[in-house]
């Protein structure tokens, strides 16, 4: 699989899902849809870029805690939507969940392992979030044109998340898919190890360093936590996607037709 990252230097993760194959080989057309991670350091270079590309609105996926302290720019003629995906506030390795659980991250070096697969989990059976991933695709089926990104913190779990069902719904293969969403490894990579010596310059020890780590990873697991949970609960995801997210054949439709090439 071919990762289409974006020329922007100021963007975590930035990527065009275009080109990626869909329903009977259709590719996702480029300049449509587009996942990164936080954009609140934003070069005036790179707002530039976008709005050339095309930007027209950007969701927001994190919480209102996040979205006060670190606010999405405001460009002229992008509209900026807030839909955090889920209910509970900051991030998983922010400063308000790392005083929390200080004690677990110093001491078991599988505790964030398991939080985030609960969170996982808690994406898929939460109403807040079922009905986040709703809008968007309501949000995406009303675009006729321009340009979407929808980001988290790091890209990667919440966005990683909706873009699933997005995909999915498009007619990607869920081994594709879960290609896409492991990329964020590499892309990531230098931005964790920044981050890792920053911890290791202020005397953490290893086993909260290893946890930081896993924060800051996508891994098999938690793809396989998103499919083991709707499998169990809602026996598919095609009925995951009929019962739980109301997506009808003229949703996915729509869909398919304002988002993948003409053949």
């Amino acid at each position: 699989m071919t990762t289409n990252l974006l020329p922007v230097n100021s963007i975590l993760n930035p990527r065009d899902l275009g080109g990626i194959v869909g329903l009977n080989g259709r590719k996702i057309k480029t300049h449509r849809l587009i996942r990164t991670g936080t954009l609140i350091r934003m070069s005036d270079e790179d707002i530039q870029f976008l709005k050339n590309y095309g930007l027209t609105t950007i969701i927001d996926l994190r919480s209102k805690s996040e979205r006060k302290d670190h606010p999405d720019p405001q460009i002229e003629g992008v509209k900026n939507i807030s839909l955090p995906l889920s209910e509970e506030e900051g991030t998983l390795g922010g400063i308000q969940d790392l005083s929390r659980e200080d004690d677990l991250y110093h001491h078991d070096p599988h505790s964030a392992f398991k939080m985030m697969c609960d969170h996982y989990k808690d994406h898929v059976v939460k109403a807040h979030d079922q009905n986040t991933v709703r809008q968007v695709l309501s949000i995406l089926a009303e675009k006729e044109k321009g340009a979407t990104i929808f980001h988290c913190t790091e890209g990667k779990d919440r966005t990683g998340f909706v873009v699933l069902f997005v995909l999915y719904i498009l007619g990607v293969d869920l081994e594709v898919i879960r290609q896409d969403y492991l990329a964020s490894n590499s892309i990531l990579s230098a931005y964790r190890a920044e981050r890792d010596k920053k911890f290791e310059n202020a005397g953490e020890n290893l086993t909260f360093r290893s946890n930081m780590r896993i924060l800051s990873s996508a891994s098999d697991s938690f793809f396989d936590t998103i499919l083991l949970t709707i499998e169990e609960q809602y026996h598919d995801m095609d009925a995951y996607l009929k019962n739980v997210l109301d997506v009808t054949p003229e949703l996915r439709d729509r869909l398919r037709k304002l988002y993948l090439e003409e053949r």
